[in-house]
């Protein structure tokens, strides 16, 4: 005998699976929409629907498309952190080294991640306007990355910074236009200063005996 499905027993399936895993299925398909079609344009009952579940179940794991939009954001932002931070611990590299490679990686994940989906930037904008926080907490992190760095180059005598965690600000500062998202699309069109010269006038700034490291 055929026995119809229950229109809920998508939903009651998602609900059998562990908690991480659902909340993982959710961002993961959060963050294709995001790419793909834009964050304003994307619904909770578009995520749930390709899913194959219903907007209530959605919302048992997040409370609104913001806090959708925060764990995705998070999520990638982490991604991004872990990479600077291996570049930080790199074993064999001088601090200039490790400097260098960390601004140009991130330069790069810049480009490949996000210049590749314009669409992208809204999540972005969303985050900046919505959830200020995650934004600020992953410049924090990416500070303390640089700002370990600087403090290596100081201890081995390649770099002379008074505050450290000051010079890390001023590099971060520094390279904004080639690591911010919103920025690497809309000011592409500018050639000069280069990537190239940026890293030089923030490396000469660092060195003893420039005056801008005292």
């Amino acid at each position: 005998m055929t026995t119809l499905a229950h229109p809920d027993s998508a939903q009651e399936g998602a609900s059998e699976e562990s908690a991480p895993t659902t909340r993982c299925r959710i961002l993961a398909v959060a963050e294709r929409s995001f790419r793909e079609i834009g964050y304003q344009k994307t619904t909770v009952a578009d995520i749930a629907k390709t899913l194959k579940m219903s907007p209530a179940n959605v919302y048992r794991f997040f409370d609104s498309k913001k806090a959708i939009n925060e764990a995705v954001v998070e999520r990638v932002t982490g991604e991004v952190e872990a990479l600077i931070a291996r570049i930080a611990d790199a074993a064999g590299l001088t601090a200039e080294a490790r400097l260098r490679q960390a601004i140009e990686t991130l330069h790069r994940d810049t480009v490949e991640r996000w210049a590749g989906y314009p669409r992208i930037h809204e999540m972005i904008e969303a985050a900046m306007g919505e959830s200020w926080e995650v934004c600020r907490h992953h410049v924090d992190r990416i500070g303390a990355v640089f700002e370990r760095i600087v403090r290596d180059g100081v201890r081995a005598g390649e770099f002379a910074a008074e505050d450290p965690a000051v010079a890390a600000r001023c590099v971060q500062a520094a390279i904004l236009r080639h690591t911010h998202p919103l920025m690497v699309s809309q000011l592409r069109q500018l050639p000069e200063p280069t990537l190239d010269q940026i890293i030089a006038f923030v490396l000469r700034g660092l060195r003893p005996g420039h005056p801008a490291a005292g």
